[in-house]
């Protein structure tokens, strides 16, 4: 990709157990596992799930918190997930992801309408937490 505008590229959620967090984002979201095997082999320091072509989640392990300095007070991050992350599907993803989180008994908000967002206004949208307390809202435009 050559084009030069600025783009999200990841977001770093912090989890206790990133092999289940990974898993748990495939069989819920259908996010593509990056790195699980290096993770597990002890090669790289965390894996990752694939949002879209161009943006992953990086499922950063609590133990990674010391080497969080790259700016003071950076590692006091740590468990401290972020106000909420929002996904933006289609409407028959979005059904098809509340149907999911519905089976695996994953907790949800009721329907919110005419929410204001990156692309305006959208139709619906809904909240759910990961197990670590990552919260997300997904929705959808008409």
């Amino acid at each position: 990709m050559t084009d030069n505008t600025t783009r999200l590229d990841h977001v770093v959620l912090w989890v206790r157990d990133p092999v289940a967090a990974a898993g748990f984002y495939e069989k819920t979201l259908g996010l593509e596992p990056l790195r699980i095997t290096e993770y597990t082999e002890g090669k790289v320091s965390f894996p990752s799930v694939r949002l879209n072509e161009e943006t992953i989640f990086d499922l950063a392990p609590l133990t990674l918190v010391e080497g969080m300095n790259m700016l003071p007070g950076a590692g006091d991050s740590a468990g401290h997930p972020v106000n909420h992350v929002c996904l933006s599907l289609g409407e028959e993803g979005f059904d098809t992801l509340r149907a999911r989180l519905e089976d695996q008994g994953v907790p949800l908000s009721d329907f919110s309408y005419d929410s204001f967002g990156a692309r305006g206004e959208a139709r619906r949208s809904f909240y759910f937490r990961d197990p670590d307390g990552n919260v997300f809202e997904a929705r959808h435009y008409a």
